[in-house]
């Protein structure tokens, strides 16, 4: 049986390396990274080729948030699980809609990390206890917020580039970009082009003052 490719990131060395002790002592888990922060992960996740990475939400230089997001445009195939001590239902939630596939708190007892593990690679997402009673559905008629990463490509929409523009710019693919203008389209309810590029002007994307949904 292969085993489960495993990446730590956490900017705490001792909370990485306590991690990755107890997850050594498993036969079918293969701890292949520990890093320190988002960036170290964004720019090794294609070299380290992991099944699941384990991310701290806080860390220096690139959050846990953003880090979630550009990573999964470079491997889809990453199941991201992130490592928290805040069970608000605004991280929460947050970390869901920015593609994680579960939420583990750091207080959880050691085998649970592992269950977390097992869960995502059978292809569910997992909330650890703690978390799933933070956890708080959208209300109906609200609107989700966009991620900083469709935030940015909203307002290179909005002056004009084409997807093939904004591919090259933020050195994606294509295919990820329309995925992206599909997710915005969605959260916003815009169904064209110009929706999106009235949206920016009357938000002032445009101006760089972001977005704001609330």
């Amino acid at each position: 049986m292969s085993k489960t490719r495993v990446v730590i990131v956490d900017d705490h060395p001792m909370v990485a390396e306590g991690i990755q002790s107890i997850l050594e002592t498993y036969d079918d888990i293969d701890v292949v990274g520990v890093l320190s922060n988002g960036q170290e992960a964004i720019d090794q996740v294609e070299a380290l080729a992991p099944d699941v990475m384990l991310l701290d939400l806080n860390m220096p230089l690139v959050s846990g948030l953003t880090a979630t997001e550009i990573i999964l445009e470079r491997r889809p195939g990453t199941n991201i699980l992130i490592l928290s001590m805040h069970d608000s239902p605004e991280y929460i939630n947050s970390a869901l809609s920015h593609g994680a596939k579960g939420y583990v708190l750091k207080d959880v007892p050691t085998e649970e990390i592992k269950a977390a593990i097992d869960a995502v690679m059978g292809g569910a997402r997992y909330l650890c206890t703690g978390a799933k009673g933070s956890l708080e559905p959208v209300e109906n008629g609200a609107r989700e917020s966009l991620t900083n990463r469709e935030q940015t490509i909203l307002l290179q929409l909005a002056q004009g580039q084409s997807n093939k523009e904004v591919a090259a710019t933020l050195d994606i693919s294509v295919r990820t970009v329309e995925t992206h203008r599909k997710n915005i389209k969605r959260k916003l309810g815009i169904s064209s082009t110009a929706g999106l590029t009235r949206y920016a002007l009357e938000h002032g994307v445009l101006q760089g003052t972001g977005v704001d949904l609330k």
